[in-house]
């Protein structure tokens, strides 16, 4: 296509001179999307974030044949000689876009310290409070004079590790703004759980009593803090200052997702999940660097901790999973971000490949799946390989400071990089001695 040999410049110096005519509307929507994918862009990061360890046995690592590979079936992808689970027909469309790492081998097996490990790159040893990956990302990319923060994490079930869902070390502005946080079995309202709540201030007050409110709230924040420094007042007047910046901008639409069409909306799937995929893509499209969204909370299922009946209720999760994950890749696609933005799939753990008597599967850290996809990525692969019947990694063994390490080269972020630590001991994004998939790297 012409579009794809011309420059910005080029399109621009086009118009300025008539040329194109009667396709500006063409010309338009053209510039705007080479705007998006342009290089100056920065990345950004959306997590989906599968609380409670989900089957890499029953998804992306089945072992047909096998006494271990329980009944589900494999399905052919759009990629020749890569299958995946028979109940993820749509993501297996976007395989191309995908990494597959089937060697993930770590070392917790609980889902407090698991949780923590997973969305940290550390594990919890010691004193020091080590942030999650989206704080130090939003430090990373982040604009701190923007209306949005640079993380923001939607529909978190915090219960299983509340450490891993602040800034740990970093400042208190670089915690996430949490919607929706620990909505379990709330699907049926979440239009108003995906609603950062008071952000339009009452009709009876005018614009002069805000003012004086804001002011006179600023005013006492400033004194109290002066006579209590610490981490508990500093962080009081984080959340005041960001939400009242929030509220004075039109940042706060990107939370009307009635301002989509009723066809995506659909295409999502109108549920808690689905929903707040979409409101990822209105972030990321706004600026945001680095959201989060959780898939806990499906009416019969305590998450991906399928300790019983996980043949009943994976394909449930998956139901909720399937559509969200596919639609939220071919939207990023669409409005040019695809590019430019990392999409994660993961858990804290995977679960056993062994069958339990409550056919179920235990948690499982020893070998499991992640997957990478976007920004940064180079799609339509598997890395690693597990053994036949599941129990240990047999190439490429990843660890959590490697797959953090990789997930930061993919973003342009140099790994090594310090942050001075709480202790007073400087810590680096990603763990010393870690390296890049280099691999999967685009």
């Amino acid at each position: 296509m012409l579009r794809d040999r011309l420059s910005r410049r080029d399109w621009t110096r086009l118009a300025s001179a008539g040329a194109l005519g009667g396709s500006m509307s063409n010309w338009f929507g053209a510039l705007a999307d080479d705007a998006v994918q342009h290089p100056q862009r920065k990345r950004s990061v959306i997590l989906l974030w599968m609380a409670g360890g989900p089957s890499q046995m029953d998804t992306f690592d089945l072992k047909p044949g096998h006494s271990n590979g329980g009944p589900f079936k494999e399905i052919d992808t759009n990629v020749p000689g890569i299958k995946i689970g028979e109940h993820l027909p749509k993501a297996s469309r976007h395989v191309d876009q995908m990494a597959i790492i089937r060697s993930m081998s770590t070392k917790e097996n609980e889902h407090e310290r698991a949780t923590f490990h997973l969305r940290t790159g550390y594990q919890p040893l010691g004193p020091v409070q080590f942030p999650p990956l989206g704080a130090l990302m939003g430090k990373e990319l982040g604009d701190d004079s923007a209306a949005l923060p640079s993380f923001i994490s939607i529909a978190p079930f915090t219960v299983l590790s509340p450490a891993a869902f602040g800034s740990g070390f970093l400042e208190p502005r670089h915690a996430p703004l949490l919607v929706g946080a620990n909505a379990f079995r709330q699907s049926s309202n979440y239009e108003q759980t995906l609603k950062v709540q008071d952000l339009v201030r009452p009709t009876e007050v005018n614009d002069k009593q805000a003012d004086a409110r804001l002011g006179l709230l600023k005013g006492l924040a400033k004194d109290f803090a002066e006579g209590h420094p610490g981490v508990v007042a500093v962080s009081h007047q984080t959340a005041y200052e960001r939400a009242t910046r929030l509220m004075g901008t039109a940042a706060a639409k990107a939370f009307e997702l009635d301002e989509e069409k009723d066809a995506l909306r659909d295409a999502y799937g109108r549920n808690l999940f689905g929903q707040g995929c979409l409101l990822a893509r209105r972030l990321i499209e706004r600026g945001v660097n680095f959201v989060e969204v959780t898939l806990f909370d499906v009416p019969g299922a305590q998450g991906w901790d399928t300790h019983q009946r996980n043949f009943d209720l994976l394909p449930r999760l998956c139901q909720v999973l399937d559509p969200a994950w596919s639609t939220l890749l071919q939207d990023l696609k669409d409005h040019g971000l695809l590019d430019t933005t990392l999409v994660i799939w993961m858990g804290e753990f995977g679960r056993t490949p062994r069958i339990n008597r409550d056919s179920g599967r235990d948690h499982f850290a020893g070998a499991w799946s992640t997957v990478l996809a976007g920004g940064g990525i180079k799609g339509g692969q598997v890395y690693g390989k597990t053994a036949a019947d599941g129990n240990s990694v047999e190439e490429n063994p990843v660890s959590v400071p490697d797959f953090m390490c990789t997930i930061v080269k993919a973003l342009g972020i140099d790994p090594t990089k310090q942050n001075m630590s709480n202790v007073g001991r400087p810590i680096r994004i990603a763990d010393a001695g870690s390296k890049p998939i280099q691999e999967v790297l685009a």
